[in-house]
């Protein structure tokens, strides 16, 4: 009796390390599974990112194109009212001159020296309004020259903008073209390890990837300290990390920590 009951002690042993040695292979594929889902998601924000950036560049390229195109019309529509201001003032000046041979005609056949003078001022007052035209017609000039100027500096950058406008189109296209097949094929392998991974353990990983800045949820250890926020973890803390039991986070940022055996054969796998 005492014998049998010996028997079944020796396998009661037996068993209990089996359990903790299942307990801890579950644990470890967990975090094989999470890091795993970690490096497909930041593959894929890495691609989500370059193509991020493009849009907005092609977005601040037409903006600045129709802001000079914007420019340049306005210079064009004052050059336009310059112009048109300049052939006024010589059709004034033309008329000034008509009114000059006609009232220097009528002096000579004047009758007194009231209306001699009368006409001497309107002679006069005309051959001042020449002068005022003439320095309009030149101030004018002056500005249809730097308008001129603007013009054909705006319109040289707007042709470098449009030229770099088609380039990054042609380099979003492409991009375009190259991603959308990778990242819909790392989103189907991320949907697929997400479901190796137990719900509570997911929602956890999601919850530290959106309050994180660079969407890192579970990181090694590096130098003796985590990979994310780079704060020293402590030697036993470590000790704990290698030995798969049970998942540890970090007491500063709360990322998932692994060690390199586990980043290793996720990268053999």
């Amino acid at each position: 009796m005492a014998k049998k009951v010996k028997s079944q002690e020796e396998t009661q042993e037996v068993v209990k390390p089996q359990r903790h040695e299942e307990a801890d292979i579950t644990v470890e594929r967990r975090l094989i599974a999470l890091y795993k889902l970690q490096q497909i998601d930041s593959q894929i924000d890495r691609i989500r990112i370059v193509r991020g950036e493009l849009p907005l560049e092609v977005q601040d390229l037409e903006d600045e194109i129709i802001g000079l195109e914007t420019r340049i019309e306005k210079y064009r529509s004052e050059e336009k009212a310059l112009e048109q201001n300049v052939s006024e003032k010589k059709a004034l000046i033309k008329e000034c001159k008509s009114l000059i041979t006609k009232y220097t005609e009528q002096q000579k056949n004047v009758r007194n020296n009231r209306e001699y003078e009368s006409l001497s001022k309107e002679i006069e007052f005309q051959n001042l309004e020449i002068q005022l035209c003439e320095k309009r017609i030149k101030e004018a000039g002056v500005s249809l020259e730097k308008n001129h100027e603007e013009i054909e500096k705006y319109e040289a950058e707007l042709t470098d903008k449009q030229n770099d406008l088609a380039v990054k189109t042609g380099e979003l296209d492409e991009i375009i073209k190259e991603t959308e097949e990778r990242e819909q094929i790392l989103t189907q392998e991320s949907e697929e390890n997400q479901k190796l991974i137990e719900d509570r353990y997911l929602v956890a990983y999601h919850r530290i990837r959106n309050n994180s800045r660079n969407g890192l949820a579970v990181v090694t250890v590096d130098r003796d300290a985590c990979g994310g926020c780079f704060n020293k973890i402590p030697h036993q803390r470590q000790m704990d990390i290698r030995m798969h039991k049970k998942i540890i986070v970090c007491e500063y940022c709360g990322r998932i920590l692994v060690d390199q055996t586990i980043a290793a054969e996720v990268e053999q796998g």
